[in-house]
């Protein structure tokens, strides 16, 4: 997937957030602080990785699968819905 410039920015930028909260809770490991305080972190790391994932999912569908829909091709047609099949599975 070739993203446009404006969605590699936004991305990066998702992805820093996502990459200082796991650094605050490295941190709060060092710390030693409170088990419910990590657990709280810790599921706010979850979320974020989620939203994310979501993000890029709506965009493949956007883009990727609806162009091997629209192909004409069989075996594109395959691939998407193969594709949708995994994605799936992997979010159960």
């Amino acid at each position: 997937m070739d993203y446009s410039k404006a969605d590699k920015k936004k991305y990066s930028i998702r992805l820093k957030k996502i990459e200082g909260q796991v650094r605050g809770l490295q941190k709060m490991v060092t710390d030693g602080r409170y088990c419910i305080d990590l657990i709280t972190q810790t599921s706010a790391v979850r979320n974020a990785l989620r939203s994310f994932e979501d993000t890029i999912l709506e965009q493949h569908l956007h883009t990727c699968v609806k162009d091997q829909m629209q192909s004409g091709r069989k075996s594109e047609e395959n691939r998407a819905i193969n594709e949708v099949l995994k994605v799936y599975k992997l979010k159960r």
